[in-house]
């Protein structure tokens, strides 16, 4: 093999040749960016999708998103744009900064340390956002 690029740096490469040339923007997208034009749902909204409102006695929104804030962190926290929504949403469900940082910390016996706090970095900036906003 006379190329020393592996097949998915190469295959990676092609794809962010072909987005440059299809739009030159997309040569510096940020996901980051781009997940801040994404709206939050309303709490009663998340509810009646996430929650109760269709699975009388089942779990509430906030719950749901508490568990799958779980989930995200003890896959390893690689999906970060998921984690941040899902602060978020949690947020807007009623769960508290409190219960956040608990849902998360309590994934460190089942993900390791290193998936809670890659996790919790990622929880406390949209915490910080959240709190610069409300003042």
């Amino acid at each position: 093999m006379s190329d020393p690029k592996n097949p998915f740096d190469a295959m990676i490469s092609q794809y962010q040749d072909l987005a440059k040339a299809m739009n030159p923007a997309l040569e510096s997208f940020s996901l980051k960016g781009f997940e801040k034009m994404w709206p939050t749902m309303p709490a009663d909204v998340m509810e009646m999708f996430f929650g109760n409102t269709l699975n009388k006695g089942g779990l509430d929104a906030k719950t749901r998103l508490l568990l799958t804030l779980g989930a995200l962190t003890v896959l390893g926290a690689q999906a970060e744009s998921q984690i941040r929504l899902t602060v978020r949403h949690a947020l807007e469900a009623g769960a508290t900064k409190q219960e956040i940082v608990e849902a998360i910390g309590q994934m460190s016996m089942f993900g390791g340390i290193p998936a809670m706090t890659k996790a919790l970095e990622l929880a406390q900036e949209v915490l910080a956002d959240n709190e610069e906003s409300d003042t």
